[in-house]
């Protein structure tokens, strides 16, 4: 199965975390990442959120590996130590990745994942717009179904699937949402 690294970038807005652990879920792709990754998403939620309880935001990346229970990528470590990328601190993406056998990382920081570095690897960087088209693509009435579930399930506030676009509009794949906007029947 096509596996892929999520970098921490795309695992912060909730809204996006969501859609693409549902499409994981079902069967569009095997997630990967580290507990090193997991960290950073923690601290950055927390960063950005300084009045949210921090058990709240452990508490969501706990159910997110106990949900994925082959997604997080141990021993990557001493691969780390032997990668060039033009920032030290994604070596440790990159590493998960070459362990894990993803055949991507999903990043929002496409330049600090050079294709000199990935392409020997077979690893390709792909942003997180262009992730989620490349899955409308291939599986459009799914994605529509997947995400029409999603909206439903919100509560706190409800939603429905123009708002859940909405909120995936900020969150750095406004293509793929015009996308799905063209494809959605005006009932969902």
């Amino acid at each position: 199965m096509y596996a892929a690294v999520l970098d921490a970038n795309v695992l912060v807005p909730t809204a996006l975390c969501d859609t693409r652990l549902r499409l994981a879920e079902d069967g569009f792709y095997r997630p990967l990442w580290s507990e090193r990754i997991l960290l950073e998403v923690e601290h950055a939620v927390i960063s950005l959120y300084p009045d949210i309880d921090p058990t709240r935001v452990r508490r969501r990346t706990q159910l997110m590996s106990a949900t994925f229970e082959d997604a997080t990528v141990s021993g990557w470590e001493q691969v780390s130590a032997g990668l060039d990328l033009p920032d030290d601190n994604d070596r440790h993406v990159l590493a998960a990745a070459i362990v894990g056998g993803a055949q991507a990382i999903v990043t929002a920081n496409l330049k600090d994942f050079p294709l000199e570095q990935l392409g020997p690897r077979a690893i390709e960087a792909r942003h997180p717009d262009d992730f989620l088209l490349d899955q409308l693509d291939l599986f459009p009435s799914r994605v529509l179904q997947v995400l029409s579930e999603q909206a439903a399930d919100l509560r706190n506030p409800p939603m429905d699937l123009a708002g859940l676009l909405n909120n995936l509009a900020r969150c750095q794949v406004p293509n793929f949402v015009e996308a799905v906007r063209r494809q959605a029947p005006e009932s969902m």
